[in-house]
């Protein structure tokens, strides 16, 4: 097997595709904010539970923008600017969809393309993460990120008191304190194992359900190297030892505050001894076996807009298209 540093991934990485200026100069700019706020070329993103507003035109959908004076009342989070106009996020219920049965569920649409051209509908970033431009899939990503971090941070964790929201919401400050508390990103390693005939590791852990296979990942531990967390996370679930472990990309997964830093790595063994309680199964796939069991409905891929997508098709040399 042969790893080439030519090699890239197959496609974009679709949630890493932002375009706005994060602009953090001006976070603490109290004066600019209300005057960007008051601006009527400014546009917000309503984000309620990982959700927002988005409409289809034609092939295309696109995120639901409001000025500021059609914007609900909520939380506010400075996104950031792109040819002069400020972005920001509000945390609100979504203005003209149903809130949901008494469980707070909303029903989705399966495919966005199918609904009715100029509807409304209510998506979060896996149902839209990869049919939105590049422009409003960073502001949906950023804002997702921002109101999970937000909705579980609202207590300092010194005192217990009600933190307040500063700096475009990048910050919260405890009143009692003084402490400053700043949005959390958990790193998390994903690796494509191959062994020595160029066979592709997929395993599916116990929650999901039988087909869904995917490739292994595991957060990085305190103290750990990204390279040390691929070795150690892959002898911990599977039993085999890899080498030589290569960094390909990396992309947000809000869900609720990841960092997916992707490798390939090289296995010295191919004997597989699973963990019970993180796998629940795991075998290699040639690329032709890989494409029998799709053909069957053997097994279904990750989603297209995950990293895991991505390095899957790279391994296998192009994308993988179909209902998979």
């Amino acid at each position: 097997m042969e790893t080439t540093a030519e090699e890239q991934l197959i496609g974009p990485l679709l949630l890493a595709r932002g375009t706005i200026d994060r602009s953090s100069a001006l976070r603490a700019n109290e004066g600019w904010l209300e005057r960007a706020w008051t601006d009527p070329s400014s546009r917000v993103l309503v984000i309620d539970n990982g959700h927002t507003l988005v409409r289809r035109t034609g092939d295309e959908v696109h995120a639901v923008l409001f000025p500021p004076e059609d914007a609900p009342a909520g939380p506010r989070y400075l996104l950031g600017l792109e040819d002069g106009v400020a972005y920001f996020a509000v945390a609100a219920p979504l203005p003209g969809i149903p809130q949901g049965d008494a469980n707070g569920r909303v029903t989705i649409p399966m495919s966005l393309l199918d609904t009715p051209e100029g509807e409304l509908v209510a998506a979060g970033l896996r149902q839209v993460g990869g049919l939105l431009g590049d422009r409003d899939a960073g502001l949906l990503v950023y804002a997702v990120a921002l109101e999970a971090w937000h909705t579980t941070h609202e207590y300092c964790p010194r005192c217990g008191t009600r933190t307040d929201i500063r700096a475009g919401g990048h910050i919260r400050v405890c009143p009692q304190d003084a402490s400053q508390h700043f949005p959390r990103v958990d790193p998390a390693v994903i690796m494509l194992v191959r062994d020595e005939d160029d066979r592709c590791l997929l395993a599916r852990g116990p929650q999901w359900p039988e087909g869904r296979l995917s490739i292994l990942a595991g957060f990085v531990e305190p103290g750990e190297s990204l390279e040390h967390a691929v070795a150690r996370e892959v002898a911990e679930e599977v039993g085999i030892t890899v080498v030589n472990p290569r960094y390909l990309g990396s992309q947000p997964w809000p869900f609720p505050r990841s960092l997916m830093l992707g490798f390939f790595a090289e296995a010295t063994s191919t004997d597989l001894t699973p963990d019970a309680e993180e796998i629940a199964e795991a075998r290699w796939y040639s690329r032709e076996e890989l494409v029998q069991a799709l053909d069957s409905g053997e097994l279904r891929l990750p989603p297209p807009v995950s990293i895991a997508r991505r390095l899957i098709e790279t391994w296998y040399g192009g994308e993988l298209t179909g209902d998979w």
